[in-house]
């Protein structure tokens, strides 16, 4: 891992705004200034992976190639398990073209009402979160994070984005989209992933 110094530029390879809020918030405590590929007028490259950490690499390199700068790619999805994992690393395409993710929550729950997943035991559910680091030369670091719960049905909430409305963590009663964004924060996938980059990026910078 090479060390970003204080003050070094990011881009981070999403076009959701709410994404790159989210990571934007988690960057902060190192000093790294982040800004999006949207804003830098970068295309959004094909997914063509077939995991997280596939697709994040892909987009990551897509953005540091673009930018000629250090970026930072996050591939997430819900994964569940009475749906044999679906819809997984598709989970922004079962949104359709217009990402309408009431729409892929609807289809969620259609399919689980097929399979007579009525209990939370039966609608068990994890999100995960596959981070990309990569440097313009075509270096990149991934790490993976991961949080488990169940899927509850009608959404409530409307402090998240995604699949948060339905998504119950372990321990908790409330959704998501229902909790404090900081609480998320502190417990999401994405922030588990991050604990792991934010380590190896510190750590970078101590051996530097």
């Amino acid at each position: 891992m090479r060390p970003l110094p204080p003050g070094s530029k990011i881009v981070i390879a999403s076009h959701n705004p709410g994404k790159v809020r989210e990571i934007g918030e988690l960057l902060r405590p190192l000093g790294l200034h982040a800004v999006s590929a949207a804003e830098l007028g970068l295309p959004e490259p094909e997914e063509t992976g077939e995991t997280f950490e596939e697709n994040a690499i892909i987009k990551a390199r897509a953005a540091a190639e673009g930018a000629g700068l250090v970026a930072l790619a996050d591939d997430s999805g819900l994964c569940v398990d009475a749906l044999d994992g679906a819809p997984g690393i598709h989970s922004a395409r079962w949104g359709g073209p217009e990402k309408d993710f009431r729409k892929a929550m609807e289809t969620i729950e259609r399919k689980l009402h097929e399979r007579g997943a009525h209990s939370p035991e039966q609608r068990k559910a994890h999100f995960v979160c596959a981070l990309a680091l990569a440097w313009p030369d075509g270096q990149s670091e991934t790490f993976r994070g991961e949080v488990h719960g169940h899927l509850v049905w009608p959404p409530r909430g409307d402090k998240g984005f995604g699949y948060d409305p339905m998504f119950v963590p372990e321990g908790h009663d409330v959704t998501f989209a229902e909790m404090d964004p900081r609480e998320k924060h502190a417990m999401s996938h994405r922030a588990r992933a991050f604990e792991k980059l934010l380590a190896a990026l510190a750590a970078a910078r101590e051996g530097a």
